[in-house]
C-alpha cells in the first residue's frame, strides 16, 4: 500500500457562465444538468436516443434553459469547457475522444458531486465507500443500518438508487453517507477520497465497457485511492488485496481483511459463530471484540456473512460501537430477489436469487445450499460457465434451463456434471418460468432447495432481474395453491 500525504485534487469549480456538456439523460443526466444550470452554467445535454422518454425529459429541462440535443451523442457542443458524463457512457466513444483532443476534462455525476459536497458551507459528510463485482448493494444497505444503530444522520447512496447529486446538495445534512459506487461511476470519479472504502470481490463483468479484466481492475482499485481510515479488502479474494497494496493513500491508512475464517490482527472474521473484530481494538494482536451472532445475518449465507463483515469494517473505521454493528444487522432487511426464501412446498424450499446475473453471484448462491435444483440461464454476457459448474456439480439434484443462452449451461453440465437430470427448455416467453418451476418440482425431493440464481441477465425474456424474480414467486405460489 502506497503511502505518504495524497493532495485533494478537487479544487473548488467555479460554474458560473461556464459552458458544460452534460452527455446523457436518465437517473443521472437529468439531476446533473438541473444542477450545474442553478450554480450558473451554461449547460447542453447531448444523448444518443430520441424517443418519448428523451423528448419528455428534455422538453422539461428545456423549460429551465438547459439545451438539449436529441439524437446526437458523438459532437462535442462548439464551446464546452467540461463534460459531465453518465456513468454508462463507454470511454470510447467519439466525444470524449474529441474532448480529450480538445483538452476538456470529462467528469461523472459521482465526481460532480464529490465537488460539490459542503459547497454551501455546510461540513461535507464523509463517505465510506463500496464496490466489487457483486454485493454492493446489500453491503451499502447493511452499513447504512449499523451507522442509523450508532445514531448517525447516513443515507445509502450512489449507484443505490439515491443520488449523491441530491445528497450533497439537498437540504438534509448527514454525518456519514454510506456509498455504493460501480467501476462505471470510478471511472469517471478521479478526484474522488474516501474516508474509507471497500472492494467486496473481483469476477470478470462488464468487460465489454472497460476492454479488459485489468482495466476493470483498476477502476475497481481508484476506490481505495486517497483514503484516510481504511482499505477494507476481501481475504479469500486475492485480486482485492492486490488493488490495497497498489493505492496511493493517506498516512496512516490501514489495509483491513475480512474473512469467513478466524481473523488474524488487523481484520474481521468468524469465530463459533461469531462475528469478531481484531482490527479496531486496543492490542490487536491479542483482543477481539465481538461484534454479532452470525444469526443476526439475514440470511446467515456465506456469502452474506461477508458482505455483513465488510459493512462492519467500514462502520468500526468510522468509529461505531459493537452493539450497533448487532443492532444495524438486526434491524436489516434485504432487497427482493437477493437469495430470498419464497415458500417451502412439500418440503422443498424455493428460493428467489434473481439479482445472480453473473457467474460470481451465482457461485456465492449455489454455495449456500446443499441439496439444489438449479433454475438457470438467459442471456451470458459473454461468460463461460465451466468453473460454475465443476464447483457446484456434488450440490446438485438437477438443472432446469431458461433462456436465451441456456446452451452455454447444458454443455458445461454434459461436461462436468453428466449425472445430473437436466431439462432444457426450448423457449424464451415469459411463460417459461411457470414451466420451469413445474419442472423444478418434479426433480426436487424432500429436503432439497429449487433455486434460482441465473449465472446470466434477464433481459431476453423479462425487462429486468426483479421481474424475473417476481415470475418465479408467482409460479412457485401456484404450486402451493
Amino acid at each position: 500500500m502506497g503511502s505518504g500525504q495524497v493532495t485533494d485534487s478537487s479544487a473548488p469549480f467555479d460554474f458560473q457562465g461556464k459552458h458544460v456538456t452534460v452527455a446523457g439523460l436518465g437517473v443521472s443526466g437529468v439531476p446533473a444538468a438541473k444542477v450545474l444550470h442553478g450554480l450558473g452554467a451554461r449547460v447542453t445535454v447531448v444523448n444518443d436516443g430520441d424517443d418519448a422518454r428523451a423528448r419528455t425529459q428534455a422538453a422539461e429541462l428545456e423549460t429551465l434553459g438547459v439545451t438539449v440535443r436529441l439524437g446526437d451523442g458523438a459532437t462535442l457542443p462548439e464551446g464546452t469547457e467540461l463534460i459531465v458524463t453518465a456513468p454508462g457512457w463507454k470511454p470510447d466513444k467519439p466525444l470524449f475522444t474529441a474532448a480529450h483532443e480538445a483538452g476538456v476534462p470529462v467528469w461523472g455525476d459521482v465526481e460532480l458531486a464529490w465537488r460539490l459536497r459542503g459547497r454551501d458551507g455546510r461540513k461535507a459528510a464523509p463517505w465510506l465507500a463500496v464496490t466489487g463485482t457483486n454485493g454492493k448493494t446489500t453491503t451499502v444497505r447493511m452499513l447504512a443500518s449499523i451507522l442509523k444503530a450508532a445514531g448517525l444522520r447516513t443515507a445509502a447512496v450512489g449507484n443505490i438508487g439515491v443520488s449523491l447529486l441530491d445528497a450533497v446538495t439537498g437540504d438534509e445534512e448527514y454525518d456519514v453517507l454510506a456509498v455504493e459506487l460501480s467501476s462505471y461511476q470510478l471511472h469517471w470519479a478521479p478526484s474522488l477520497r474516501a474516508h474509507s472504502a471497500a472492494v467486496l470481490n473481483l469476477a470478470p463483468d462488464h468487460l465489454d465497457w472497460h476492454g479488459s479484466m485489468e482495466a476493470y481492475a483498476a477502476d475497481k482499485g481508484r476506490i481505495y485511492e486517497g483514503n484516510r481510515v481504511a482499505c477494507v479488502y476481501n481475504v479469500a479474494d486475492k485480486a482485492t488485496e492486490d488493488l490495497v497494496r497498489d493505492a496511493d493513500v493517506e498516512e496512516g491508512c490501514r489495509a483491513v481483511g475480512f474473512t469467513l475464517g478466524s481473523p488474524a490482527p488487523s481484520q474481521l472474521g468468524v469465530v463459533e459463530g461469531l462475528l469478531v473484530d481484531r482490527a479496531f481494538v486496543e492490542d490487536r494482536q491479542k483482543n477481539a471484540q465481538e461484534l454479532a451472532e452470525v444469526s443476526d445475518v439475514d440470511p446467515p449465507a456465506p456469502h452474506n456473512i461477508a458482505n455483513a463483515l465488510a459493512a462492519a469494517a467500514l462502520a468500526r473505521s468510522f468509529g461505531v460501537p459493537a452493539a450497533a454493528v448487532r443492532d444495524g444487522l438486526r434491524a436489516f432487511t434485504p432487497d427482493a430477489h437477493r437469495i430470498a426464501h419464497v415458500a417451502d412446498v412439500d418440503g422443498v424450499a424455493y428460493v428467489d436469487d434473481s439479482k445472480a446475473t453473473n457467474t460470481h453471484a451465482a457461485e456465492a448462491s449455489l454455495a449456500a445450499y446443499e441439496s439444489i435444483v438449479w433454475i438457470a440461464g438467459g442471456l451470458a454476457k459473454g461468460a463461460t460457465f465451466d468453473e460454475l459448474v465443476a464447483g457446484a456439480a456434488k450440490r446438485l439434484r438437477g438443472a432446469v434451463l431458461i433462456g436465451a443462452d441456456r446452451a452455454l449451461i447444458r454443455e458445461a453440465l454434459a461436461r462436468h456434471a453428466p449425472e445430473v437430470p437436466v431439462v432444457d427448455l426450448d423457449r424464451t416467453d415469459t411463460g417459461a418460468m411457470l414451466q420451469a418451476v413445474q419442472e423444478a418440482q418434479r426433480l426436487a425431493r424432500p429436503g432439497d432447495t429449487v433455486l434460482l440464481a441465473p449465472a446470466c441477465a434477464s433481459m431476453d425474456m423479462f425487462t429486468n432481474y426483479n421481474k424475473r424474480g417476481d415470475a418465479f414467486a408467482q409460479a412457485v405460489r401456484e404450486l402451493g395453491a
